[in-house]
């Protein structure tokens, strides 16, 4: 089991994760893990033993060279850290991996302990999947919640996705069989421009992180970034006829298909989120 470091005592803490792998189109869900971590400080608290979970010629370790010449090994693993947003009623425990390659019901029972150590009182799971989405519109995602009372509070559905899976989906059920509260969220990368990375996805599931914990996330550069990569898609699209017709036929489906987006609820959303993000209300 994993060893957490020193004495921890958290307040009302949630727990958020993704990793790297078939759960993670365009490396989106673990970059917005990436994120959190470096904006909210995050300290490192404890790590699986990779030996009981990878295959190092499937998920090879890295040599690395330190300012003094000294050479060292990073393993493949799955870390845990903990955070104490500015302002926020709460603390988070993040767990930021790789899908394991083997053995993933004592792995998933391993991150059960850790959310058992330190109290976690809901897991938040983010997971990217290829879909024909447009990139020219919102990333869509989906969200499902494993606890009946927690999905009518939120709005939401149990999960009813049927198929092949990956480990985001394994630890879902982990934690339904633990009775802990666990909300999934999968952004819909574009699958035709699906190379890393996406920060348009990475930032639609910190936006959901947002709603769901009514945080301010710090976001940085990534609002650019993610204009910046609909840019570049839109000029690569430009030089492509067939891609272009291609989009458009995505696009026309797709607002089709929309609900509009103008809602009161929609509205005052957006409206909350732009006045915690006032510098006099503490926001970026």
């Amino acid at each position: 089991m994993i060893e957490l470091e020193g004495s921890l005592e958290l307040e009302d803490p949630v727990l958020l994760a993704a990793f790297e792998g078939w759960n993670d189109a365009a490396d989106a869900a673990s970059a917005a893990l990436d994120h959190l971590a470096k904006v909210w400080k995050a300290r490192p608290v404890g790590q699986m033993d990779s030996d009981d979970y990878y295959d190092y010629q499937v998920n090879r370790p890295t040599v690395t060279t330190g300012d003094e010449g000294v050479r060292d090994i990073i393993w493949p693993t799955t870390r845990v850290m903990v955070a104490t947003p500015p302002d926020a009623p709460r603390d988070i425990i993040l767990v930021r991996g790789i899908e394991p390659n083997m053995r993933w019901r004592p792995f998933c029972d391993e991150i059960m302990g850790v959310a058992d150590a330190l109290g976690a009182e809901m897991t938040v799971l983010l997971g990217a999947l290829l879909a024909d989405s447009p990139h020219t519109r919102p990333i869509p995602v989906t969200a499902s919640a494993t606890d009946p009372d927690l999905a009518s509070a939120l709005g939401l559905e149990a999960p009813k996705y049927e198929g092949p899976t990956g480990i985001v989906g394994i630890l879902q059920e982990a934690c339904q069989r633990a009775n802990l509260p666990a909300v999934s969220f999968w952004a819909a990368v574009p699958h035709y421009v699906a190379s890393t990375p996406c920060p348009k996805a990475t930032l639609a599931l910190l936006r959901k992180v947002e709603d769901l914990l009514d945080l301010t996330v710090p976001l940085g550069d990534l609002p650019e970034d993610a204009r910046a990569w609909e840019r570049g898609v839109d000029d690569l699209a430009r030089d492509d006829t067939e891609v272009s017709e291609y989009v458009q036929s995505l696009e026309q489906a797709r607002d089709a298909a929309d609900l509009p987006e103008a809602t009161g609820e929609a509205i005052a959303r957006e409206f909350e989120r732009y006045l915690r993000r006032r510098p006099d209300r503490g926001g970026e």
